[in-house]
């Protein structure tokens, strides 16, 4: 008999409160609802981060591919930032949101067992990509001046 997946709250929030430090370094620059900020990585990959909500104990950003790509290829996020715990946790992911901590398998939108803690940990990835190979928009036109 297969054992059923069991969401760990532990892993999850441990990956909350990283993800949380890592975009609160991203995301620095935006002051205010409808600011946004365009990182570049590698070559010609570039998102862009968007304030869309702000209130004293919650923000909410989100993270969009920019570029050529069909829209179902690009990446899409809404990332809930929970200031009072220090938290990130992603609210939408490619057009699914309110993501239960699990699914049945095999199920009608073929998303895994543990989707929410997968597209948590997708971010996490993401954060670390930018943070060590992304440029930011303002940086790179201060170096064209």
């Amino acid at each position: 008999m297969k054992k059923r997946y069991r969401p760990s709250l532990k892993a999850l929030h441990t990956t909350c409160e990283q993800n949380y430090a890592a975009l609160m370094k991203l995301s620095r620059r935006l002051g205010s609802v409808g600011d946004h900020i365009s990182y570049l990585v590698g070559r010609g990959q570039r998102y862009c981060l968007r304030l869309t909500e702000d209130f004293p104990y919650t923000s909410t950003i989100t993270i969009e591919q920019q570029g050529a790509l069909p829209p179902y290829l690009k990446a899409m996020m809404q990332v809930r930032l929970y200031h009072d715990v220090r938290m990130a946790e992603v609210c939408a992911s490619q057009h699914f949101s309110r993501l239960a901590p699990r699914y049945a398998y095999p199920n009608d939108k073929m998303l895994l067992p543990d989707e929410k803690m997968q597209v948590n940990l997708f971010l996490t990835d993401w954060l670390k990509l930018c943070l060590t190979e992304g440029r930011c928009s303002s940086d790179m036109l201060g170096s064209l001046l």
